[in-house]
C-alpha cells in the first residue's frame, strides 16, 4: 500500500527551514521497514492521492508493507517527531484518498484519531 505524507511547517518557517525539516523528517522515516520512500516533486500528486497543495513541503510517498505493524510504526514515529519541534508543524498521511492530520494536540486527542485511522488499515484494505 502507498501512503503519502505531507509535512506543511509553521506559518514562520522560511525555505530553508522548511527544507532542514523535511530533510530531518525523511531522515526518520529512513528508519522504518518500508519498501520504499520516494519525495514529490512539483507535477502531478500519485495516483490514489488527494493534490497536494503548492505550499506544502517535504511530501513524500511511501511504499509499506501489508503487514500491520507499518502503519502504526509510522504514525507513532510521526507523533513522536511533531512532539519534538518547537513549532506548530502539521504532518497529513493519506492512503486511498483517506487522509489523517497529525499537529501538536493533546496525547489524548492525537491518540484517538491515530487509532481509528490505524484501525481502518490493519487488515490491509
Amino acid at each position: 500500500m502507498d501512503a503519502l505524507l505531507s509535512l506543511t511547517p509553521d506559518g514562520d518557517a522560511d525555505r530553508e527551514e522548511t527544507e532542514r525539516l523535511a530533510t530531518g523528517l525523511r531522515a526518520e522515516m529512513r528508519g522504518l521497514d518500508i519498501d520504499a520512500l520516494h519525495a514529490v516533486s512539483g507535477g502531478a500528486p500519485p495516483e490514489g492521492a488527494k493534490a497536494v497543495d503548492p505550499v506544502t513541503a517535504g511530501a513524500v510517498v511511501l511504499a509499506l508493507s501489508a503487514s500491520g505493524g507499518v502503519l502504526p510504526a509510522l504514525v507513532e514515529t510521526l507523533r513522536d517527531w511533531l512532539g519534538r519541534q518547537s513549532a506548530k508543524h502539521r504532518v497529513s498521511v493519506t492512503i486511498n484518498g483517506d487522509t489523517i492530520e497529525l499537529e501538536q494536540a493533546s496525547a489524548e486527542e492525537r491518540q484517538k484519531l491515530i487509532d481509528e485511522f490505524v484501525r481502518r488499515y490493519r487488515s490491509g484494505e
